[in-house]
């Protein structure tokens, strides 16, 4: 590997420049992937390890971003262990057998990744004899994958899902524990192909109150980190509109905690209380604005990230299909040659 700065940024160590990626760094906005989509579906892209390889590669080439991260969709595992969903096309997952009751919950299979998921785990074994940045590996939380188990697809309120969380706290407590088991399962499984790092995405569960989060998810989440940390890989937690949650999600086991654009970086670093690393937290939708908006944005999270050790730069959700991907190359040269003069210059002066 000839650049480890994201992982030397994750724990917390010395480095000359920020590192940086994105989330969903490969995907729509890139006229090769479009041109892929044309002839393959998202979940066809997924079963051939060649392709889903490539499509992985693609950012890394094209922006020179400093980790690339498994191409994939967080429902992946939940079909072996019983989960009949399809993906809809700009609607997202779609499933015919949702949870609704202890029998549901009780139906639901162990997951084997190397004989459920062999193509998932090939694809990061390819990567890994191509990669020169670290890659990392995934999967989706037990919250977030339980709501879309429990709604039976996306939703705007979660009332189902939290309906079976206060009225059948058995049944959620027998489904986060068998999801917590298949997620650890599941991440074990790629760092062993040769996951570098991995993040976990909680992406619903800043719909919750901070009351609800400790007492119905964030024991699983413990759960889970315990369960890799024997694997000595960094690990990220990442939500949205989870800025009440910060001091919490700093106590699961993560070594970096994902921010969005809502909590600003001194902030963030005050609710985790100096316990892990950050992950963050441009506003996505700053990629359509005048460079002169998105750069002096961007100068001022470096600004503020570079005062102490441990942040990678990344966007506080994903890319949105229409970005132009030349503006993330320019933003990408930005953010290393801006971050690595203060970087130096801080040095200069201490």
């Amino acid at each position: 590997m000839k650049n480890d700065l994201f992982l030397r940024a994750c724990r917390g160590e010395a480095i000359e420049r920020l590192p940086v990626w994105y989330m969903r760094q490969a995907g729509r906005y890139q006229a090769e992937y479009r041109e892929i989509r044309k002839n393959y579906t998202l979940e066809e892209i997924c079963l051939d390890p060649a392709l889903c390889a490539k499509v992985t590669l693609l950012p890394v080439e094209q922006l020179h971003v400093d980790s690339a991260i498994l191409f994939s969709d967080i429902m992946i595992p939940l079909g072996p262990i019983g989960v009949d969903y399809s993906l809809v096309k700009d609607k997202g997952p779609e499933i015919s057998n949702p949870i609704r009751s202890l029998h549901d919950v009780e139906q639901l299979k162990s997951l084997q990744p190397e004989k459920d998921l062999p193509h998932v785990l090939e694809t990061v074994r390819l990567l890994k004899q191509q990669l020169e940045v670290p890659l990392i590996g995934f999967s989706g939380a037990p919250f977030t994958l339980a709501s879309y188990m429990i709604e039976g697809g996306p939703s705007r309120n979660y009332l189902l899902t939290k309906t079976l969380m206060y009225e059948a706290p058995a049944t959620w407590e027998l489904l986060m524990d068998k999801l917590g088991d298949m997620v650890i399962t599941y991440l074990r499984a790629q760092v062993e192909a040769g996951a570098d790092a991995i993040q976990v995405f909680d992406s619903w569960v800043g719909s919750l109150a901070p009351v609800d989060y400790r007492r119905y998810v964030m024991p699983v989440m413990q759960k889970i980190f315990a369960g890799i940390k024997d694997l000595n890989v960094p690990s990220i937690y990442f939500g949205v509109n989870t800025g009440e949650l910060l001091s919490d999600f700093a106590q699961v086991g993560a070594s970096v905690v994902g921010i969005d654009w809502r909590v600003p970086i001194h902030v963030a670093r005050e609710r985790t209380g100096g316990k892990v690393s950050l992950q963050g937290n441009l506003d996505p939708a700053l990629l359509f604005a005048p460079w002169e908006v998105l750069e002096s944005r961007a100068r001022a999270i470096i600004d503020e990230a570079v005062q102490k050790p441990g942040f990678v730069f990344n966007l506080g959700h994903g890319v949105l299909p229409s970005v132009d991907p030349s503006v993330l190359q320019k933003l990408t040269a930005f953010i290393h040659e801006y971050s690595e003069t203060k970087i130096s210059q801080l040095h200069k002066v201490r």
